[in-house]
């Protein structure tokens, strides 16, 4: 079997086993955030943060949902890593965003940080951050979720379908799961672009 059709395989597999229910639970949470006009903030490292400059754009555009990142300030990220250190960015940032009940912080990692391995620290430091002001904590994580799962209130954990490809299908369902998200009823609020001029017998295609 070719390599491309192995890898396809895994993710149908992921596809099917990942938690539906919770990703719904997703969306009416983060509906609830929008509705108490909280904001929402995404974490990640990575390939993961640029998951979050992109998940910024469509939470926004298309949900209404107030969302920021820190990764999308560079000037910002690396005069704190320069001048307070790497561990410390993400709490840093929250704190100076009066974070607080009312939002949300949402985490793309693959290890969902893990303090003792010494891996995504600056996660670790922001999702306590997190807790202690009272924020709903989500996220969309790999392998056991790390802190992360051990912390947050709803967490996506892409199952493992081959150990040595945890980073590529965790990544690539990351976005998987926030286009399901800004395209859920429950979330969104304008239609994208290609679907709104589109004929309208396209839209039957796949019913």
């Amino acid at each position: 079997m070719s390599q491309a059709r192995v890898y396809f395989k895994e993710v149908g597999v992921i596809a099917q086993q990942i938690d539906h229910a919770s990703i719904d639970k997703m969306a009416e949470t983060l509906a609830a955030v929008r509705d108490r006009g909280g904001r929402l903030f995404i974490l990640g490292v990575g390939g993961s943060a640029a998951n979050c400059s992109h998940a910024v754009n469509d939470f926004r555009k298309l949900c209404d949902i107030e969302t920021y990142t820190p990764v999308d300030n560079v000037s910002e990220l690396t005069a704190r890593t320069n001048d307070e250190g790497w561990d410390t960015v993400f709490a840093a940032w929250l704190r100076t965003s009066r974070a607080c009940s009312k939002d949300a912080v949402l985490v793309f990692s693959v290890g969902g940080g893990n303090e003792e391995r010494n891996v995504s620290t600056n996660i670790v430091a922001g999702l306590k951050e997190a807790r202690k002001n009272g924020l709903t904590i989500l996220g969309v994580v790999g392998r056991d979720g790390g802190f992360t799962k051990a912390v947050g209130d709803i967490v996506i954990v892409v199952p493992t379908v081959d150990a040595t490809r945890v980073t590529p299908h965790t990544e690539a369902f990351q976005a998987v799961v926030w286009h399901c998200l800004v395209s859920h009823p429950a979330l969104q609020t304008q239609a994208t672009k290609w679907e709104s001029v589109a004929p309208k017998e396209e839209s039957r295609i796949l019913k």
